[in-house]
């Protein structure tokens, strides 16, 4: 694999999107056995990421689960104070090769 999108480049890249680029990569898989690899992928990943486990993908990135403590804000309309409860919170740290990937492909367009 290249890292090349086949698909003509656009803001957003849908599940579907994903679902059709697969099955165009691997010829040998359906376009229902597709949609089943991403569905069980996603949920996969989802589900270990609900369970606070950290999620590393080498030249991708890696996806963890940031703990908020609970604080003390202010309501921005009236001034009250408000207590702002402890939250768990997604975060996402592109690898090496993506950061570098994105950043020459930024370049490109720029030019």
């Amino acid at each position: 694999m290249d890292g090349t999108c086949a698909l003509t480049p656009s803001p957003t890249m849908t599940r579907s999107d994903l679902v059709e680029e697969l099955a165009a990569h691997f010829t040998q898989l359906s376009q229902t056995d597709a949609e089943y690899a991403v569905k069980v992928l996603l949920e996969s990943m989802g589900d270990a990421l609900e369970q606070g486990h950290r999620i590393e993908i080498r030249g991708f990135g890696s996806f963890t689960v940031n703990r908020r403590a609970p604080r003390i804000g202010r309501n921005p309309r009236n001034g009250d104070t408000v207590e702002v409860p402890e939250k768990r919170v997604l975060h996402f740290k592109p690898g090496k090769a993506l950061r570098e990937a994105v950043d020459q492909g930024s370049k490109g367009r720029s030019e």
